[in-house]
């Protein structure tokens, strides 16, 4: 009689050859990451606010921008989040969708002109918070690469079942990242605009992946393994930004900010490894059908839990942006911002030897990367139209043309006097592969994944 042996395994998240889930590299360049999120007129019009100042999100971009502003502003903003995920594996493809709604952006600007006799005419405090990205996802896939990495049962070792039939693959990822900004600036003659600020920089990351393999021996018995992997990270760093705008005249005007890397003094990981009976339920729930509890088989369950904890430091990526603005008068404008930042330079804990290797993946295999972000608004009375473009490059040295994320914004905002209302939409697609076996060893395509992600996002500001 042919048999079908099941049974569920434990692997060490990020430790193990065969891991499922995000490697090192790939969690330094994760937490690195901005989507810049802002208030909607920042979103609409793709974030190009280096040279513009006057909006709260500004500050973000370069802390110079603040003093641009006339009144006191304060500013809170909701956002949805819509991302469509096309997983390609071997032949396949899985269609999954996730949603994400949240605060995005709170914060004002203090705006006080100068009691003194002195060419620093005007003064500004600025407070923010926003979010730089948020983690919550999920996709799926299935297929068959040919090949069985997990071909052995603990209770038959004498038997190996090398002939793979099916994989499928589920990861869920779950947190956000933030950064609260404060920071001072001012400006000189109504020309020169400087400013600099401190940045705090929080961030929490769960993975949870599921593997199933169907593998056969060559007398047509069938092994199934299960394979999960739950992962918990979080940390909280600190950056400092400083730059300034030049207004060369009433239409033309240009600036620089630098942003430090951000040091994680402290990054908390707990691998949280859970198994369970392969007849539990819950794992139909995501593999989609049945037929393990509808045939004769023999179990072997690695039960019960364990615990992982670790604490690292990691340096992310500086960042440079030079911008540049044409104001035409009160009828509209248009300005463009251009970021570098070398992602070969991210770094953990130089001290911990484990990361030796992990370091010099940074050097070998990442590089600088450039972003284009353009805008335009247009005033009709008290109605105002935006419109914007972005394109960020990916940091791997290997990544292809269709890896890059590129985008456009819309958005619309109406006056109201010391109210103003803004809405945004926005959308940006990316290719990616994931590696569901993390290993340099085996000869398994990756996942071809797309990302299609829109932004729906709504301020109210008050002035004052």
């Amino acid at each position: 009689m042919k048999r079908i042996l099941t049974f569920a395994m434990i692997v060490a998240s990020t430790y193990t050859a065969f891991s499922q889930s995000l490697g090192y590299n790939d969690l330094g360049i994760l937490f690195s990451k901005d989507d810049n999120y802002g208030t909607a007129r920042f979103e609409a019009m793709s974030g190009a606010f280096g040279a513009l100042g006057g909006d709260i999100s500004s500050f973000g971009i370069n802390p110079a921008g603040s003093a641009v502003a006339l009144k006191s502003t304060f500013g809170v903003t909701l956002g949805n989040r819509n991302t469509e995920y096309s997983a390609r594996y071997y032949g396949n493809t899985t269609n999954t969708e996730d949603d994400f709604f949240n605060i995005t952006q709170a914060g004002g600007i203090l705006s006080f002109e100068s009691t003194y006799n002195t060419d620093w005419t005007r003064f500004a405090l600025t407070f923010n918070y926003r979010l730089k990205s948020d983690f919550e996802g999920v996709f799926s896939s299935q297929g068959n690469s040919g090949q069985a990495l997990f071909n052995e049962h603990p209770d038959d070792t004498n038997n190996q079942f090398n002939n793979g039939q099916e994989q499928r693959f589920n990861n869920s990822t779950y947190g956000e990242s933030s950064v609260f900004e404060m920071g001072f600036s001012a400006v000189h003659q109504n020309k020169l605009y400087a400013g600099a600020s401190i940045k705090f920089h929080n961030f929490t990351f769960g993975q949870i992946t599921r593997l199933r393999e169907v593998n056969e021996d060559n007398n047509g018995n069938t092994l199934t393994a299960l394979n999960i992997q739950d992962s918990y990270f979080e940390g909280s760093g600190v950056s400092l930004s400083a730059g300034f705008i030049y207004k060369v005249n009433q239409s033309f005007r240009f600036g620089l900010a630098y942003e430090t890397p951000t040091w994680y003094p402290e990054i908390f990981e707990d691998s949280n490894l859970n198994v369970f009976d392969p007849n539990d339920p819950r794992y139909d729930d995501w593999l989609g059908y049945t037929e393990i509890s509808a045939t004769n088989q023999n179990t072997d369950v690695n039960s019960g839990e364990e615990f992982n904890s670790f604490v690292y430091k990691l340096r992310t990526p500086s960042k440079l942006t030079a911008s540049a603005a044409f104001v035409f008068g009160k009828q509209g404008l248009i300005s463009a911002d251009y970021t570098y930042k070398n992602y070969s330079g991210t770094k953990y804990d130089q001290s911990d030897s484990y990361f030796s290797d992990i370091n010099q993946n940074f050097k070998n295999d990442f590089e600088g990367t450039h972003s284009l972000n353009i805008g335009t608004e247009w005033r009709f009375d008290k109605m105002s139209i935006r419109g914007g473009y972005h394109f960020e490059e990916n940091p791997y040295k290997n990544a292809l043309d269709e890896d890059h994320i590129s985008g456009f914004s819309l958005g619309l905002g109406y006056n109201f006097g010391n109210i103003k209302f803004d809405l945004s939409y926005t959308n940006s697609e990316n290719n990616s592969p994931y590696n569901i076996y993390n290993s340099p060893n085996v000869d398994v395509n990756p996942i071809e994944l797309t990302n299609n992600t829109s932004r729906i996002s709504g301020t109210i500001s008050f002035s004052l």
